[in-house]
């Protein structure tokens, strides 16, 4: 690696750490830790939300599954932006509302039983570890290539920096670290759509005619069937990312952070300009690096083309450029484990330890301890399984944990905020079906096994679809709706409660 591109990791990691460390110095109570004390404003909070769901599957697996598989590539683009008009429409301004820290507090704003905030803590829990295993292996696969280190000790560098962020500075720090990133990707992401332009002679229709000569796909590449050449698969996967976004936990965290449910609301506007106008340029960084850096160098740097962006800066803006778009992608990648880490610690040690275990009997300075104990927990254990999913395409990844967020999570805050017979029943029957259902048919999927060996195990997968949300999603809400249904009568009251809580913000 040159020295300048050196002196970029640097400069951004030195960055970061400051950030912390003003953050730490205001992190003393259990809100500033994870909700930054409702002190953003909505454009802060909409560029942070951005800055978390602009990941290392959004920036590398995009970026290589448009530039290896063409128009199938960019399934997940057109997914992943409409998903936020769930979230604005139906999700956000309730949320606000009737939550506190954790999606398990807006749940049990109408069902206040142990056992319902136990089995969202581990939905939370979940999802947060299949999403933190993407973010490790796309930081893995960079810091590889660009440093000539092992794979295992690019990994565990990433995990001790991101654990590093969430201990002393909390989701202050997270929020900032997520914005400076966010800015950052959006110049990085311009700057090499621009010299792609430029190479077309600033002409749409011609990038899209000399592309197809450039790939072995040939006039495939710009129509569907190249990689999804199953149409039940490719609506399967696109409903997991559509509906998914409105169940991740580390997004929905973010709607604490604001005062009210109005800055909610501009902050999801923000974030959805911000992360359309990211996707729309995605097209770019795919057919560009097909043009200019090739499929066959796309996939020896990483078989699953999460390479196909810092090699195309390579090639159309020499070292310099590579450097900057890397330690880019390396500020995406802390940022956004951050706040997974942060999530996943916040379900453990508010829900269950501090609602479950101690059951409300906690002081701040125990919960803090126990969130910090939890983060170093979630973030060994994300690192472990990273270390044996080297191959996988982080796009990929990261779609499974939109299918169980839409599976086990989504079911259940729609019919919790609309559905007024809903009960504890049916909340439990719908949470615990729609991840159990999620997990099992991934276990038995092609992703898992593969007669010729290129998946994790050898052998013939028992369910077809290498996404399972299209059974699954329709399990959750199933579920909730038979559990409830054949259950004692739901509280009307305490809907007609929360439906007011979850419509005005009054308490």
């Amino acid at each position: 690696m040159s020295a300048v591109g050196l002196l970029f990791f640097v400069a951004i990691v030195g960055l970061t750490l400051f950030v912390t460390y003003l953050a730490s110095k205001r992190t003393n109570s259990a809100s500033e830790f994870y909700t930054a004390g409702g002190g953003l404003t909505g454009w802060q909070n909409g560029i942070a939300i951005a800055g978390d769901y602009l990941s290392a599957a959004s920036f590398l697996g995009i970026a290589g599954a448009i530039a290896l598989n063409g128009f199938d590539g960019f399934f997940y683009s057109i997914g992943y932006l409409v998903a936020y008009l769930v979230v604005l429409y139906i999700v956000a301004e309730p949320l606000r509302n009737l939550g506190k820290y954790t999606l398990a507090d807006m749940i049990t704003a109408r069902f206040n039983q142990q056992k319902i905030r136990g089995a969202a803590a581990v939905s939370t829990l979940t999802i947060v570890l299949f999403y933190m295993i993407a973010q490790l292996v796309g930081a893995g696969a960079l810091i590889q290539l660009l440093l000539g280190i092992d794979y295992w000790i690019a990994v565990l560098l990433v995990g001790i920096m991101m654990t590093t962020y969430v201990l002393w500075g909390g989701m202050a720090a997270t929020s900032w670290v997520q914005i400076i990133k966010a800015v950052l990707l959006m110049i990085g992401t311009i700057i090499i759509s621009f010299l792609v332009l430029m190479k077309f002679d600033f002409n749409i229709l011609k990038m899209f005619s000399d592309v197809k000569t450039a790939t072995p796909a040939g006039d495939a590449f710009l129509s569907p069937g190249v990689k999804y050449t199953n149409g039940i698969d490719t609506m399967s996967m696109m409903i997991a990312l559509v509906f998914g976004t409105a169940g991740l936990p580390h997004i929905l965290m973010r709607f604490f952070t604001v005062k009210d449910a109005k800055t909610a609301r501009s902050s999801v506007v923000y974030a959805t300009w911000i992360v359309g106008i990211f996707y729309i340029l995605t097209i770019f960084l795919g057919f560009g690096a097909a043009a200019f850096v090739g499929s066959s160098d796309i996939i020896a740097a990483n078989a699953a083309g999460n390479m196909a962006a810092p090699l195309l800066a390579q090639a159309l803006g020499g070292d310099l450029l590579m450097s900057f778009v890397s330690a880019v992608a390396f500020a995406t990648i802390l940022a956004v484990v951050a706040g997974l880490v942060l999530s996943g610690a916040s379900a453990f040690a508010h829900d269950i330890y501090g609602q479950i275990i101690k059951k409300g009997n906690v002081t701040e300075k125990e919960q803090m301890k126990a969130a910090r104990f939890a983060s170093i927990g979630v973030s060994l254990i994300s690192i472990i399984l990273a270390l044996g999913a080297q191959s996988m395409n982080v796009a990929f990844l990261v779609s499974l944990a939109f299918c169980i967020a839409a599976s086990a999570n989504l079911p259940v805050i729609i019919y919790t905020i609309y559905w007024k017979r809903f009960n504890t029943t049916g909340a439990l029957a719908a949470m615990l079906t729609g991840l159990f259902t999620a997990l099992i048919l991934v276990a038995l999927s092609p992703n898992i096994w593969s007669p010729e060996g290129t998946a994790i195990l050898t052998g013939t997968a028992l369910f077809p679809l290498t996404n399972p949300a299209i059974v699954s999603v329709p399990a959750g809400f199933i579920a909730g709706y038979v559990g409830s249904v054949l259950s004692a009568k739901a509280d009307e009251r305490k809907y007609a409660e929360v439906a007011v809580k979850a419509n005005t913000g009054l308490k």
